[in-house]
C-alpha cells in the first residue's frame, strides 16, 4: 500500500488512537450508528405490512413487494390489507404471518382505539398517537429517517461547496480572495431563515426544492477554516518544492494541501450535520419544511402546540431529537480534540 494512504498514514493513524481513547466520543458513535440504522430500517422495524407471510408451502415477503388479495385467497386484484381480519383469517387458516415489532406505519391509523385522537400511551402505541390517529413512535422512526438522510446529503454537499470555494480563495488570494469574502460577508449577512421561508412559499412543496434552498445558504460553514489552511500553507516549503518541479495548481491543491485542510474539516461534520437538522426541523415546524402529511419532528413538536393536552407529542418528539443531537454533539467534540494541530 501506498504511504500516502490516510489509513496508513502514521499522523492519521495517531488521531485514530486519540479518538477511540475518548470513551464518551466512541459510545455516542457507537449509539448515533445504531440509532441511524434502526431509522434507516424503520420499514422492517414499523410497518402495517408483515414482515414475512407463509400461505400455502408458499413464502411472502409484503414489506419489500406489495401483493394483491387473491394471493392470500381473497377476492380483490387491489393490494392485501394484512390489518383487516379478513385477510388475516384466510392467511391463518394456510400459513402464517410475521408482523414487525411496531405494527404501523408512518401513515397507518390506528382504528381500533375507543377514544378521541390524540390517544395516550397505550399497549398498542407506545408513544400514543397524533391528532390523526398515527402511530407516534412510527412517525418518530420514520421521520428521523428522513432528517438524517436529508442532513446528511445538505452536509456533504454543503462542505464540498464550501471546500472548493475556500481552496480557491485561500490558493490563489489577491482579487478572487477578495471578491469572494466581500460576497461571503454581504450573503452571510442575510437572515436565511427567513429568506427560506420567503422561496419555499413560492414554490410547490417539494423536497428537493427546500433542498437546494437550504443549500443556497448552507455551504459557507467549512470556507473560513479551509481558506485559512490555504493562505497558512501555500507558501510552505513542500508547495514550492512542487511548483518549481512542474506541478499544476491542481495537482498542488489536491494533492498536497488539501489533505492536511481535510483533518481539520472532518471534525467539523458533525456540528454541520447538528445545525442542518435543527434547520429542517424548526421550518417543519414552521409548515415552511416538507410536504404536508411527511413524517417529521417539527410537524410532532407542532402537533404538540396545538394540543397542550396531549404532552406525549411534544415531549417524544423533543427527547428523540435531544438525544441524536447530543450523541452527535459528542462525536464532534472528540473529533475536534482527535484532530487537533497542538496535540
Amino acid at each position: 500500500m501506498s504511504k500516502d494512504n490516510p489509513l496508513v498514514n502514521p499522523i492519521w493513524q495517531a488521531r485514530l488512537n486519540r479518538f477511540k481513547r475518548n470513551r464518551l466520543g466512541v459510545v455516542a458513535l457507537l449509539l448515533f450508528c445504531l440509532i441511524s440504522l434502526v431509522c434507516l430500517g424503520a420499514n422492517f422495524v414499523a410497518n402495517d405490512k408483515p414482515l414475512l407471510v407463509k400461505y400455502e408451502d408458499n413464502l411472502y415477503f409484503p414489506v419489500v413487494k406489495a401483493y394483491p388479495e387473491t394471493a392470500f385467497g381473497g377476492v380483490f386484484e387491489t393490494e392485501a390489507d394484512y390489518k383487516d381480519p379478513a385477510v388475516k383469517q384466510l392467511i391463518e387458516q394456510k400459513g402464517f404471518m410475521i408482523m414487525p415489532l411496531i405494527e404501523f406505519a408512518d401513515q397507518t391509523a390506528s382504528v381500533e382505539l375507543e377514544q378521541p385522537y390524540p390517544a395516550p400511551p397505550n399497549a398498542n402505541n407506545w408513544l400514543g398517537t397524533d391528532d390523526t390517529g398515527r402511530d407516534v413512535l412510527a412517525r418518530i422512526l420514520y421521520g428521523m429517517r428522513i432528517s438524517l438522510i436529508f442532513g446528511l446529503a445538505l452536509t456533504l454537499a454543503g462542505s464540498l461547496i464550501g471546500i472548493i470555494v475556500g481552496a480557491v480563495q485561500g490558493y490563489y488570494g489577491g482579487w478572487p480572495d477578495l471578491i469572494g469574502q466581500r460576497f461571503m460577508e454581504v450573503w452571510a449577512g442575510l437572515p436565511q431563515l427567513f429568506m427560506i421561508i420567503i422561496l419555499v412559499s413560492l414554490f410547490n412543496p417539494s423536497v428537493w426544492v427546500l433542498f437546494a434552498l437550504m443549500l443556497l445558504f448552507g455551504w459557507m460553514s467549512l470556507v473560513g477554516l479551509v481558506r485559512a489552511e490555504f493562505l497558512r500553507a501555500r507558501n510552505f516549503d513542500y508547495v514550492r518544492a512542487a511548483r518549481n518541479l512542474g506541478a499544476s495548481d491542481r495537482q498542488i491543491m489536491l494533492r498536497h494541501i488539501l489533505p492536511n485542510a481535510l483533518a481539520s474539516s472532518l471534525s467539523q461534520l458533525p456540528f454541520i450535520l447538528t445545525a442542518n437538522i435543527v434547520a429542517l426541523t424548526s421550518l417543519d415546524f414552521l409548515g415552511y419544511g416538507l410536504p404536508p402529511g411527511s413524517p417529521s419532528l417539527g410537524e410532532l413538536m407542532n402537533q404538540g402546540k396545538d394540543n397542550l393536552d396531549a404532552p406525549w407529542l411534544a415531549l417524544s418528539a423533543f427527547f428523540s431529537l435531544t438525544v441524536v443531537l447530543s450523541l452527535l454533539i459528542f462525536v464532534g467534540e472528540a473529533l475536534r480534540d482527535a484532530f487537533d494541530p497542538r496535540r
